[in-house]
């Protein structure tokens, strides 16, 4: 079954734009439903309206990717939001989506590349996370339509492979 586990959405960056300095402290606040605008992203998330064809105003994880994680490193209590990763979704391919347009519970979104893990995740999850997570750190979207995302299940329309 295709679901949608858990959105997140943050006020400000903890990692992004950060080298060399501490980790930010915005909470990762888990929502059940949220907004998503066309060439914006997700209101109320610190990537919405970041700038003009962003390819990365929404990003999605894989649900399975989580419980591996909790294995690997020994974790059981590892929580989906330390990856700060927007949508987390339970059945889906998401390497699959790269380069894709698809259409997610009614919103059309375009894959535009991995949500490669970065040094923070060493921190954030454990030793040797960022290496671990390299091809499985989930997809980087663009928004295309409006409409709105819930938790639960599913639908996921893949259309063909943007040239």
């Amino acid at each position: 079954m295709q679901s949608i586990r858990h959105i997140f959405i943050s006020p400000g960056h903890n990692f992004f734009g950060r080298h060399g300095q501490p980790a930010g402290e915005h909470p990762a606040i888990d929502v059940r439903a949220v907004k998503c605008r066309a060439g914006f992203g997700l209101e109320g998330d610190r990537f919405y309206g970041y700038r003009p064809g962003y390819k990365g105003q929404v990003t999605f994880f894989a649900w399975e990717t989580l419980l591996a994680a909790r294995e690997k490193f020994g974790s059981p209590a590892l929580s989906p939001a330390v990856f700060r990763r927007n949508v987390v979704v339970e059945g889906l391919d998401l390497n699959g989506m790269l380069e894709r347009r698809f259409t997610l519970g009614g919103v059309e979104f375009e894959g535009t590349g991995e949500a490669r893990p970065c040094h923070w995740m060493n921190a954030a999850v454990a030793p040797g996370a960022e290496d671990w997570l390299m091809g499985r750190g989930g997809l980087r979207a663009k928004v295309l339509s409006d409409g709105a995302l819930a938790v639960g299940p599913v639908e996921l329309w893949l259309a063909q492979e943007i040239a």
